[in-house]
């Protein structure tokens, strides 16, 4: 038989010829209807119990790109690294989730104490700058107080408008 691969088109003739060779090889009668082809194979020696046959060495046919195996190992630790996040955002709302009135107190207290401490060096500090510079006004003082009263009733509404100067 020839398998070669025909590296030209078929005439008409040998196109006819070798579809009408196909059909009479196809519906030979000494051909059995349905061939049996085995698929698959059983072996069924018995392996020994013990050997010192070294074991025999197996390719690896895989191939994988460089850029495949920088997106594995990048997802990899990308989910880690969110699992993570979540892990410890857990811990917090669930440590937010027990809050108490004695709890917040007790976190806030340092940070009173701290606001405290700042407040009275400030204040002793502004004490002393005024203590420094201390100014004294001398001379007469004159105070006028003048008073004018205006009012004016209409009807049912009035207005009042007291200028105290």
């Amino acid at each position: 038989m020839d398998f070669e691969p025909i590296t030209r088109p078929l005439t008409d003739d040998e196109a006819k010829a070798e579809a009408e060779r196909i059909i009479a090889r196809s519906f030979r009668p000494e051909m059995p209807l349905v061939r049996h082809i085995p698929t698959s194979f059983r072996d069924d020696t018995p392996l020994p119990a013990y050997g010192d046959t070294p074991p025999v060495h197996q390719d690896d046919k895989r191939i994988v790109p460089a850029w495949a195996a920088g997106i594995a190992v990048a997802s990899i630790g990308v989910g880690a690294g969110i699992t993570g996040i979540g892990c410890g955002t857990w811990l917090v709302l669930q440590g937010l989730a027990s809050v108490t009135l004695y709890g917040v107190l007790m976190v806030t207290l340092p940070f009173a104490g701290l606001a405290m401490v700042a407040t009275a060096i400030g204040g002793a500090i502004s004490k002393a700058r005024k203590s420094v510079s201390k100014t004294v006004y001398e001379g007469p003082v004159v105070q006028n107080t003048q008073i004018n009263n205006t009012s004016n009733q209409r009807g049912m509404f009035s207005r009042t408008r007291n200028d105290v100067r």
